[in-house]
């Protein structure tokens, strides 16, 4: 591996700010910083600091001068979610990303990692999506109000590069699973929600579940605490290494390999040890095609994800089912 890169223990005595710390990636990389021996942490709940309201966000960083930013904080949601909410989609994480990106830019702020999606790329996009594909089609219709906050913060980041200096960079995870998930069937991503179901199901001993659109979409996934690694390697990146190795204003984050939702699926009904049948209720939206990242700019800099599939749905599952949501009633839908 070439170009210099501070490790994480190097941000040992540093204030660095973890916006969204309660969220499955903000919390995520505060355990990985913790584990780190990282112990200087900066973290505000909701309730004491609003990321939303400008002039508090300016009173935190005037009063608190953190020295380094993870921006996880973000309103998100599944298909059902981002489709229904949409005003609430873009308003919410157009304000946080204005507010914080804008405030470290006054207070000083050394170096900042901003954190989006993969569903800033457009729907037909080649695959696999590489960084410069951003900007050249047409959004995905369900979840385009979302995307386009996710896109204005990768541009503002370059913007305040580009004119006042300032190291913010961006990462664009593929989708994410892992602790910290969110189980509301209302709400969640693909990979909670499969699991929600199937447990329940399996619990229930019904004869069959039923997922969200034909089963066709392939979709990537990449577990939390691969993330989090990945995220303290890249705002521990040189701005030298970051320019000749990134050499764009974000990086892709995913494991390069994708499968079908309807693989998904039964690869969680084995997980859950359920075996009834799978039902396709087509009458729901598919969303994009076809998802896969590529990941060569990051695995340039020695990242390769560590926890299989498998292995990570296994830990999820057996997390949810010692969780109280395990025990909750079953509510309708999924998203992808």
């Amino acid at each position: 591996m070439t170009g210099r890169i501070d490790p994480p223990f190097a941000l040992a005595g540093r204030r660095v700010f973890v916006a969204g710390h309660r969220g499955m990636v903000g919390s995520a990389i505060t355990r990985a910083l913790q584990a780190a021996g990282h112990s200087n942490l900066l973290l505000r709940t909701r309730s004491e600091l609003d990321l939303r309201d400008r002039a508090a966000v300016r009173a935190f960083f005037q009063r608190e001068k953190p020295e380094y930013v993870f921006l996880a904080a973000a309103k998100v949601g599944g298909i059902l979610a981002n489709n229904t909410y949409r005003a609430d989609f873009i308003h919410d994480n157009l304000a946080i990303q204005l507010n914080v990106i804008d405030e470290a830019h006054h207070a000083g702020v050394r170096r900042l990692l901003f954190l989006g999606s993969s569903c800033i790329y457009p729907k037909l996009a080649p695959q696999p999506m590489k960084e410069e594909h951003l900007l050249t089609g047409l959004l995905e219709p369900t979840n385009q109000p979302y995307a386009i906050a996710k896109i204005a913060g990768i541009e503002m980041c370059d913007a305040y590069h580009r004119q006042y200096g300032c190291d913010f960079r961006a990462a664009m995870p593929t989708n994410l699973y892992g602790p910290g998930d969110n189980y509301d069937l209302n709400n969640s991503h693909v990979i909670p929600a499969l699991i929600r179901k199937f447990h329940e199901a399996k619990v229930a001993n019904a004869p069959s579940v039923s997922v969200w659109g034909t089963g066709t979409p392939r979709r990537e996934f990449l577990h939390v605490d691969d993330m989090a690694a990945a995220c303290l390697l890249l705002l521990g990146v040189a701005r030298e290494t970051w320019d000749a190795k990134i050499g764009h204003p974000f990086v892709n984050v995913g494991t390069g390999t994708d499968l079908t939702i309807r693989e998904l699926a039964e690869l969680i009904g084995r997980v859950t040890g359920y075996s009834g049948k799978l039902e396709f209720d087509t009458t729901q939206p598919d969303g994009t095609t076809r998802k896969l990242m590529d990941g060569g700019r990051l695995r340039g800099l020695g990242w390769q994800p560590r926890i299989g599939l498998e292995e990570g749905l296994r830990a999820a599952h057996a997390g949810f089912a010692q969780s109280g949501a395990a025990n909750s009633a079953s509510a309708a839908g999924a998203g992808t």
